[in-house]
């Protein structure tokens, strides 16, 4: 059984006194969730305090970014290492706005990946196609290229610590979700492409996020396609009672 993974990114967004009351509205309504690993993405300014406020909570902490390199002069980055001092567990990686404004690229997901994982942390790994790609019928293709480079290098053993969240990128804040099938059709073949990668069993066990345009009202339908571990936030997240209406799924 994979236990599903709900993850909130709340993208830039909430100062820090804003993040700390979204966290405390949050928790009492999450307190008697089961069965589902709850996860936020502050900005890096609330990490600190976030930390502090969801200690003890069934809430854990993810950074939205980070910088391959544990320490040096790279100004204005913060590493792995960092992340997991100031209580982070996992660290969204090449999500679709990282890679259109911010120039992030199969190859440097690929190495910041790989930093993540040595220093213990998850990698929530994105990968996802355009409107465009999907028009021309690139889909498959445009995953294939993601995963096969975002994951060069790593080995069976690192998947413990690696999640793969799908955000089709025509339905990030557009309000369009892809259909169930849609989404359920390109997580199969997200585990079938793992499977050849790395073997069977790591396949089956790798948890695979939905993420775009996820709301309470289409939660459920998506989560009962047999490949969806989970789902990947956004707007959403940024209310408590949204929030925990997803991650309330099988209420």
């Amino acid at each position: 059984m994979r236990t599903p993974v709900i993850a909130g990114n709340w993208k830039l967004f909430k100062t820090v006194a804003e993040a700390i009351s979204l966290v405390n509205e949050l928790k009492p309504l999450v307190e008697h969730t089961t069965g589902v690993e709850i996860v936020v993405a502050p900005v890096f300014t609330a990490l600190s305090r976030v930390s502090e406020t969801v200690a003890g909570s069934k809430i854990m902490m993810s950074a939205q970014d980070c910088y391959w390199e544990a320490e040096g002069a790279f100004t204005g980055e913060v590493s792995p290492k960092l992340l997991a001092d100031v209580g982070c567990s996992h660290i969204i990686i090449g999500h679709s706005e990282r890679r259109q404004f911010f120039g992030e690229t199969d190859d440097t997901v690929n190495r910041k990946v790989k930093a993540t994982v040595a220093a213990g942390l998850t990698a929530i790994m994105c990968v996802g196609e355009t409107l465009a790609e999907r028009e021309a019928d690139a889909t498959f293709d445009v995953i294939e290229k993601q995963l096969r480079d975002g994951l060069l290098g790593l080995n069976a053993g690192d998947f413990v610590r690696i999640i793969v969240a799908y955000e089709p990128v025509w339905a990030i804040g557009t309000g369009k979700t892809a259909t169930d099938d849609q989404a359920q059709e390109v997580h199969v073949f997200i585990r079938g492409f793992i499977r050849q990668l790395i073997g069977g069993d790591s396949a089956e066990a790798l948890r695979i996020l939905y993420g775009g345009s996820v709301k309470p009202e289409n939660i459920k339908k998506l989560m009962e396609q047999p490949d969806i571990d989970g789902a990947l936030v956004g707007g959403a997240s940024l209310k408590a009672d949204s929030f925990a209406g997803i991650v309330n799924f099988g209420a």
